[in-house]
């Protein structure tokens, strides 16, 4: 009897043993599917890259009213430095690129939207924008100038402007200098509509890029516009794309460095400056 109710105890201790690994196995299991499903629970970061070279195309975000990097012919066929720079890039890519069009207060919430891959519109690499955005390689070098209407005397550096009407695009680089100078600020579109009010005498000044300003008057040599100052620093532009897309900003990168090395950016760059504006 003792050893029967002996066999019992260690049959039931057994039986409570192999319970208690069966739940700590499945313990265990339930805690590493766990982890896998909150590896797995976002959504799985997507190569842009590849997501662009399964489509087939670039969507490339851009003003059309900036010459001559982006605006519209005679003929109201897109064109200028940076559309031909994108185009090119597209074609190393083995893409269509696909512009779309956009004011240039509203271009990077376009980017940060999705509704293109990538800005190409002289924008200047500066330390705020590289905090949230990723650049290629600077593919422009220019300086900015201050632009007033022929008939002032008494603007003659950017310290002038103070307390003046500076006509500027609100987000832009420009923008971000007047307002240093203490100017009041009358937004715009783009170049051409500062100059227009410039010509007008509806605003004392605009700081502007010195390549748009030379491709201006090559145009309108006799609009009453001039170069009052022009700034010492020389700034960078690049082509942006949103955080976390390293795999495509370094094909552009390649795409970019390419066409330095066989002629065709400077190809490009002296059809429409006259000279490399990479350096």
């Amino acid at each position: 009897m003792k050893k029967f109710s002996l066999r019992v105890i260690l049959l039931f201790t057994a039986i409570i043993l192999l319970a208690a690994c069966g739940n700590a196995n499945k313990g265990n299991t339930s805690g590493s599917e766990e982890s896998k499903g909150n590896g797995d629970s976002g959504k799985k970061t997507e190569d842009l890259l590849v997501k662009i070279q399964d489509e087939g195309k670039l969507t490339i975000g851009t003003e059309g009213t900036y010459p001559p990097f982006t605006f519209h012919d005679d003929k109201g066929e897109l064109t200028g430095f940076d559309v031909e720079i994108a185009r090119e890039i597209a074609k190393r890519l083995g893409v269509e690129p696909v512009f779309l069009e956009t004011q240039w207060d509203a271009i990077f919430a376009g980017l940060d939207s999705k509704r293109f891959d990538m800005i190409a519109n002289q924008v200047g690499i500066r330390e705020d924008r590289i905090e949230k955005y990723d650049f290629s390689e600077p593919y422009i070098s220019s300086s900015a100038v201050l632009i007033t209407n022929t008939s002032n005397k008494d603007v003659t550096s950017f310290e002038d402007i103070k307390g003046l009407k500076s006509a500027q695009s609100l987000t832009s680089n420009y923008a971000d200098t007047a307002r240093s100078y203490e100017a009041e600020i009358v937004g715009v579109e783009g170049f051409n509509q500062a100059i227009e009010l410039i010509n007008s005498k509806r605003v004392d000044v605009t700081i502007n890029d010195n390549l748009s300003f030379l491709d201006f008057m090559k145009h309108k040599p006799d609009a009453p516009v001039q170069i009052v100052a022009t700034a010492d620093d020389v700034s960078q532009s690049g082509l942006m794309f949103r955080k976390g897309n390293e795999t495509l900003v370094n094909e552009v990168n390649k795409a970019l460095n390419a066409m330095i090395e066989d002629g065709t950016y400077l190809k490009i760059s002296e059809k429409w400056f006259g000279e490399d504006v990479l350096n």
